[in-house]
């Protein structure tokens, strides 16, 4: 048969353009495109390992900056109370102060209060006093028709006041 006997020379002129376009490819793809595509991706692992450390030290850099946030916030924080306790503190003293004299003027006042009333007392005793052995004088007359001295009513009075 006359196909079988063309198949070998068909293969080897096939084999022959087979090895010819691999090689092509290899030399083509292999050898010039290869490198190429290699230093891209080379190239885009160096800047996402650039961009990986430079997050890395913002990052850092980030944190470095809150810790000194916070130590000056906390500071602050410190100064400001020990204000507002120096503050508290002085206004107690002050309230403390104010108080003090209000409650010598208090005492004073109280004092003096105390002593006219006393004296308002003493004087108003000695009206009551005077009243009552007027009263005690005119009672006796009129009950009795005679007159009584001003020292005997007055004895009267003040035993009266004594026991009473």
């Amino acid at each position: 048969m006359p196909q079988i006997d063309q198949i070998a020379a068909i293969y080897a002129s096939q084999l022959f353009w087979l090895v010819l376009v691999f090689a092509l490819i290899y030399f083509g793809i292999g050898r010039a495109m290869l490198p190429k595509i290699q230093r891209t991706v080379d190239d885009r692992s160096a800047k996402i390992s650039g961009d990986l450390a430079a997050a890395e030290a913002a990052r850092a850099a980030a944190d470095a900056a809150e810790g000194a946030y916070l130590a000056k916030l906390n500071d602050s924080r410190g100064k400001a109370q020990a204000q507002a306790a120096a503050a508290k503190a002085q206004a107690t003293l002050a309230t403390e102060q104010r108080l003090k004299s209000a409650d010598a003027q208090i005492a004073e006042r109280t004092f003096h209060a105390e002593r006219a009333l006393a004296d308002r007392r003493d004087a108003a005793l000695g009206e009551i006093e005077g009243v009552a052995i007027e009263a005690a004088q005119e009672i006796v007359a009129r009950i009795t028709g005679k007159a009584v001295d001003h020292k005997s009513a007055a004895a009267a009075v003040a035993d009266a006041m004594v026991r009473g």
